[in-house]
């Protein structure tokens, strides 16, 4: 156990989860569902990260999948949630499309919470800490998105119906920048690899 590493894994994923951004993400979904099941999207989010620290290449490969892909499909629904926020128009429905169990897990836990960058992050990091600290910091970063989660009422009380749309709207504009960001990464890094392929296709 190293405490200099699990302070910077800790500080790399509360930057990737970035859940004080997402707290008018986090209060929209609360207003749609009625609730937020705080419990269910940390313990979800929890075991795809775990999964990730431990299984993540492999559980990609199982379903044919390579992390850019994966990435892309993350920035997809990033930059819809980001579309709402910004436009206030709807791509996840109200009322009957959305409640506590499936906002909770999807979008909340996934992508938000445990997203492609978050999943992707954390198997950069085990090539550089030993999987004890990269858990730890892990379980750090979920005790703080509980809390986040489950104070967010207070959170919105504290900054008003003006303040709360205002950072939805900024945090709107961030989400897309970043959706945009992952996609046009992950995009080059899918082109570079298949005109690599189709380069050794032709030299064969």
């Amino acid at each position: 156990m190293n405490w200099k590493e699990i302070l910077s894994v800790s500080l790399v994923l509360f930057s990737v989860i970035d859940i004080l951004g997402s707290i008018p993400i986090v209060i929209d979904l609360r207003k749609k569902a009625g609730r937020i099941q705080s419990e269910k999207a940390t313990i979800v989010a929890g075991v795809i990260m775990l999964a990730f620290l431990f299984l993540g290449e492999s559980i990609l490969k199982l379903f044919g999948l390579d992390v850019p892909s994966f990435a892309i499909a993350g920035a997809l629904v990033i930059f819809f949630l980001g579309l709402e926020m910004v436009l206030g128009i709807h791509f996840f429905r109200d009322n009957a499309g959305i409640n506590p169990q499936s906002s909770s897990i999807v979008p909340l836990a996934f992508p938000i919470i445990a997203g492609a960058g978050t999943m992707t992050t954390i198997l950069s990091l085990r090539a550089e800490f030993s999987q004890l600290n990269i858990l730890i910091g892990i379980i750090v970063n979920l005790v703080f998105v509980y809390i986040v989660l489950k104070t967010s009422h207070w959170i919105e009380r504290r900054l008003g119906q003006a303040g709360a749309d205002v950072l939805r709207k900024v945090f709107g504009v961030i989400l897309l920048a970043i959706a945009v960001k992952l996609f046009k990464t992950n995009i080059a890094i899918d082109i570079y690899a298949m005109l690599e392929a189709y380069k050794q296709i032709k030299q064969e």
